[in-house]
Order: structure tokens, then sequence, then C-alpha cells
């Protein structure tokens, strides 16, 4: 470990939900620390103004208020099941202004380009100058900023527009007109079930067949009713589960919708409850992958073909952290990796808070790797033989964070995290090096309002 730099200081790349978790558990740590953000406001891609957001005005929390939040700082009491992206901008708001976390943050600073030096710690190349003396660096930029837009066997002969689904903001951009979504993830159902509503026609194209969950189970958000079954076994948890769903929802191949090639559990769930009740109405119709375009046809594999006005493709994201320097992350496919998802094992003076793809609600998972970012650069400021501890388990095998499930082999689901494990993987973390538990209360002391 370096011990030329004498700065002990903090650098958060991100005004986001991840940064604002890592700021308010420095700030418990009493850590020295400044955030970057690009906006002129937090709130990341929640907030419609900040230039790349992908938000859209139908877009609402896909895991349940009770089940999300951070911790400490409860969604307030009034706000629905399923706030909607307004809500939630409000929401993390309130809690950058209960910890009086903006007067860390500099805004209207983009990162362009940071690197590590042994005497001078982390120097930042930015929009407004360079900026250094930061002995350690956390990136919390977020993982939807940069879309991935597949290729199509002729899409150069389609007469109509492609565009990603981060450019889709408002119905009145599929209003009237017959839109292909491409994408089964949460957001291209949604945006599915708004070309359904507004749409002259509207088309869902899916690779595989997926489960489909609904929001509400038994009168419960349906995250709720699930962690109420995490004492059971995963393979029974997965087979009560298909049952309830075939005896509320019969079978979905009727809807057009392929057989799963999967278990229930083994993908990111797709929850959403309109999305059924559209494809019954005939409001929207489901197809297979694309095999090719002609003009202003879509031929799908299945050999149907349709006309279109509008491909959204809602493909997913890289998710990259552009300005760290090539070989400083280890990236499993298009995910950054890292022990426990925080931890470089070869770079113990840098961080990442935010890059994980799981089943669980993010921000408490963002508050436990803000902890444990907090902890170990506490660690790491006391050394000695408490910090060797640390450093070995850093270097070593990382936990078998599947939990058992085995996940559908795709892109995303490359490196996912199973709640229930990284909660215990986590646990044995804090009860190795002697940190506390996240407890109610514990952030009073911080609190400004």
């Amino acid at each position: 470990m370096p011990t030329t730099q004498t700065n002990n200081r903090v650098c958060v790349i991100g005004g986001g939900p991840a940064g604002l978790a890592t700021a308010r558990a420095l700030l418990l740590a009493g850590v020295e620390f400044d955030v970057f953000e690009k906006h002129s406001d937090v709130g990341g891609i929640w907030d419609p103004t900040n230039p790349g957001s992908p938000m859209y005005e139908s877009a609402h929390f896909i895991s349940s208020k009770t089940m999300s939040g951070y911790h400490d700082y409860p969604m307030p009491d009034d706000y629905p099941d399923y706030p909607s992206n307004r809500e939630i901008l409000a929401y993390i708001k309130g809690f950058c202004e209960a910890y009086d976390l903006k007067r860390h943050i500099h805004f209207g600073i983009k990162v362009d380009e940071a690197r590590y030096e042994k005497h001078r710690g982390w120097v930042l190349e930015t929009n407004q100058g360079t900026r250094e003396g930061y002995r350690w660096l956390v990136a919390a930029n977020g993982v939807t900023w940069f879309p991935k837009s597949p290729k199509f066997d002729g899409e150069e002969s389609f007469t109509g527009k492609i565009m990603h689904s981060a450019d889709y903001h408002k119905r009145v951009q599929v209003a009237g007109k017959r839109v292909l979504i491409v994408g089964a993830g949460n957001s291209g159902v949604d945006i599915a079930c708004d070309a359904a509503s507004a749409a002259s026609q509207a088309t869902i194209s899916l690779r595989r067949g997926y489960h489909i969950l609904p929001k509400h189970l038994f009168g419960m958000p349906i995250d709720v009713f699930g962690a109420q079954s995490e004492w059971m076994p995963l393979r029974i948890q997965q087979l009560t589960t298909a049952i309830m769903l075939r005896i509320l929802l019969g079978d979905v191949r009727k809807l057009g919708l392929a057989k799963p090639d999967h278990r229930i559990l083994e993908s990111h769930p797709i929850i959403n409850s309109q999305i059924l009740h559209y494809l019954q109405h005939g409001d929207l119709k489901a197809k297979p992958d694309i095999e090719k375009i002609e003009g202003e046809n879509v031929i799908f594999k299945d050999g149907s073909r349709a006309p279109f006005d509008v491909i959204i493709l809602a493909t997913g994201y890289d998710r990259r952290i552009p300005y760290i320097p090539e070989g400083a992350i280890t990236y499993d496919g298009v995910h950054p990796k890292g022990f426990l998802q925080v931890y470089q094992p070869d770079h113990p003076e840098l961080f990442i808070n935010g890059f994980i793809e799981t089943n669980g609600g993010a921000y408490k998972f963002f508050d436990q790797m803000a902890q444990m970012i907090a902890r170990g650069i506490c660690t790491q400021i006391k050394g000695g033989s408490e910090w060797e501890k640390l450093e070995s388990m850093i270097q070593g095998k990382e936990p078998n964070l599947t939990g058992g499930v085995r996940y559908v082999s795709s892109d995303r689901h490359r490196g996912y995290t199973n709640a229930q494990a990284y909660n215990k993987a986590a646990k044995r973390l804090r009860k190795t090096m002697g940190w506390p538990e996240l407890t109610l209360g514990m952030f009073d002391s911080v609190r400004a309002t």
C-alpha cells in the first residue's frame, strides 16, 4: 500500500443514487471527500433533464417501496407500492437534503480521465481543468448511459426510424405509428405498454420465453411476497411460484409468448401486469427474434412479417467506467467486477458502487457497498494487521454470489448476483472484520433535517 500520499481524501464520481449512498457512508465515517457530478443537480438517470438520461414519462420503480429505499431513510408512507419516476427523484433529492450532502458535491464537472500516480494520488482531467490530491476514488457513475444497439441484416433498407429506448421519453413519439419494440427487459415491456395504448399497431419481439410476474400477488407487492419465502430451498421456491403463476395467469403461450427456456428466478425478473392485459386484448402482439429487415417490413424468425414505422431497441447498456485506464478494473463481459462488486484486488485505492445486477432492491445494496467502501478506507488509514486481514480477503477467492441459481446464458446475466447470497457474503465480511451491521438510527448523528 503506497504511503507517500498523505492526503486522506476521497473522490466520488457521480451524484446519483450510488454516489449519494457512498457520500453518506463517508460522512458517517469521518472521511473527507468530494463528489463530482456532471449535471447541475443530483438524481442521476432519474432526473429527465440530465443529458443522456433514458427516463420516460411512464417509468416506475420496478421494486416496491417496501423493499427499496436507502437504509434508515424509508420512502414516504403516502407513496404508492411502485413509485413513479417523479416520486423517486423527489425521494433522492430529499435524501440528499436530509444529510446535507450538496455541500460536498461539485456540479457541472465531468471527469474525462482519472489516473493514479503514486506521489500525487488520483489526478482528474475534467471539463473544468485538472484536480488532484485524492488518495481514493469511487466510481459511481451509473449503468445506463451507454446504449447497446445490435445490428440486423438489411437494417440499412428500413424506411422508418430505428432508435434505442434511451431516446424514448414520451408516448407522443409512438402515437399513431406502427411500432416494434425489441427486447423484454423492464423498460422494453414498459415501452411496449405505452405503444399498446398510443400506437396504431404495437408489437414486441422477444428472443426467448420469459416468466412475466405480476406486480402484486395475493394483495401485496410481489417482492414483499417473495421475501416471505426466502426460508424455502431454492427448488421449492421455484416450484411453488411457478404453480401459483400458472393458476393465476394460465398458459401465457396462448398470448403468443414462447415457453421459457429456464426456470423461474433464473433470469432478471420481468415484473409487469399491464403487458399481459394488452396481449390478452390484442392491443399488443408478441413475435420472436428478428431474422432480417426489408424496406418497411421486418421478417421474424418464425417466417412471419409485418410493416413498421418505428423500431425501438430496448437492448440494454454497456456498463462502462470510461474515465478509468484500461486494465485497472476487471470486466466480466460488459460488467465491471471486483471482490463483492466493490473492491479491486490489485488496486486498493479504487472502489466501485452501483455496478451490480441483482434481483433485489438496488438502493439497499448501494448502502452495503458504501459501508464496505467507507470501512475499507478507514482500515487502510489504520493499516497494520487489520488492513492485512482485509487485503488478504480481497485478494482471495471471490464468494459464490449465485445462490445456487443457474442463471440464463446472456451478457446481462454474466456476473448476476443473487440478493440472498450477496447479503450473506457481506454479513460474513462484516463479522470477520468486526464491522457493525447496518442498524436503525446509525445515521442519526449525520442527519441535518
